[in-house]
C-alpha cells in the first residue's frame, strides 16, 4: 500500500491510495481531476474508485468530472449530498481497493453531518502501518470547524479516531499545520511535543503523511481537553464537561490571529 498526496487548490489535499500488488488506486477527494490523473499516470496506476470525505465543494467538487473520466469507478461517500455518488457508506462499512487494501469507514459527524474518515490497512503485514484519511475532521494539531455540528460531536469524533492504532498515519484534508501549530503553542506553550511538530513544519512544505495518531494525542490541543493547559485556557472548572471545553477552544481558534 502506498499513499501519494496530490496538492490541489490553495491548500487542499487529494490523494492516490495505491494497491502496489495490482497497480490499482482510489482517488481521495479528487477535486482537481487533471492533477489527480497526472499523478496516476506518473505512478503507473489505474484509478478504480473515488473516495469522498464530505460534501463540501473543495473536496467533492471534482466528482462529476471524475465520474465522466472514470465511468467504471465507484464513488464512495457518506450521503447523497456527495456528487456522483455510487456507493453510500455508513459507520463501520468496509470495502477493498485492489487485492490488498482494506478500507473501513468511520462516521465522524460535526464538520458536516455525513463526514466519513477512512481507515486503510494493507492485508500484507509489515508493508504499511495503516493510515486514516480525515478530511476536515482531524487536522495535524487541529480540527475542523463545526459547520453542521457542536462540540460534543467533535469530542466523539476525535475520541473515535483516538481508538485507532497509535502508529496510524494521518492524511488530512488541508495544509493547515503551521496555523494549528501556532494556536497549539498559544494554548499549550510548555508542551515539548510541539517542538517536534515545529521541526516538521520547518523542514517540509507538505506535512500530511508525516505524523501519526500517537503524535496527535501528544500535541493536538483538541485531543487534550483534560490537560491543565487547555483547562486553564478555557477557564474550565472540575465540573465543566468536555463538550463545553471543546466549544470554548474552537471559538478561540476561530478568532485566533497569531
Amino acid at each position: 500500500m502506498k499513499v501519494v498526496p496530490v496538492p490541489v487548490r490553495e491548500d487542499n489535499y487529494a490523494y492516490l491510495l495505491i494497491d502496489e500488488s495490482t497497480n490499482k488506486a482510489a482517488a481521495v477527494d479528487p477535486y482537481d481531476v487533471p492533477k489527480v490523473a497526472a499523478a496516476a499516470h506518473e505512478h503507473g496506476v489505474e484509478i478504480v474508485a473515488g473516495i469522498t470525505t464530505h460534501h463540501h465543494f473543495d473536496h467533492s467538487g471534482g466528482n462529476k468530472e471524475f465520474a465522466s473520466k472514470y465511468p467504471d469507478a465507484f464513488i464512495y461517500g457518506g450521503s447523497d449530498k456527495v456528487p456522483a455518488l455510487t456507493n453510500l457508506v455508513k459507520d463501520k462499512d468496509e470495502f477493498t481497493i485492489g487485492n490488498n487494501i482494506r478500507v473501513k469507514c468511520l462516521a465522524t459527524p460535526c464538520h458536516t453531518q455525513e463526514s466519513i474518515c477512512y481507515y486503510v490497512t494493507d492485508a500484507v503485514e509489515g508493508t504499511h502501518p495503516g493510515g486514516v484519511f480525515t478530511g476536515d475532521t482531524l487536522f495535524i494539531a487541529g480540527c475542523g470547524r463545526f459547520f453542521e455540528g457542536v462540540g460534543a460531536e467533535m469530542v466523539r469524533a476525535l475520541d473515535y479516531l483516538e481508538t485507532l492504532p497509535p502508529k496510524t498515519i494521518v492524511y488530512n484534508g488541508h495544509e493547515y499545520t503551521a496555523g494549528s501549530l501556532a494556536f497549539g503553542k498559544h494554548i499549550d506553550p510548555e508542551n515539548p511535543a510541539l517542538a517536534r511538530l515545529q521541526e516538521i513544519t520547518r523542514n517540509n512544505k507538505i506535512t500530511t503523511g508525516l505524523t501519526t495518531i500517537a503524535d496527535e494525542k501528544e500535541w493536538n490541543v483538541f485531543m487534550r481537553l483534560e490537560s491543565d493547559a487547555v483547562r486553564k485556557a478555557t477557564s474550565a472548572t472540575s465540573d465543566t464537561p468536555k463538550s463545553a471545553i471543546m466549544d470554548a477552544l474552537r471559538e478561540q481558534k476561530n478568532k485566533f490571529k497569531g
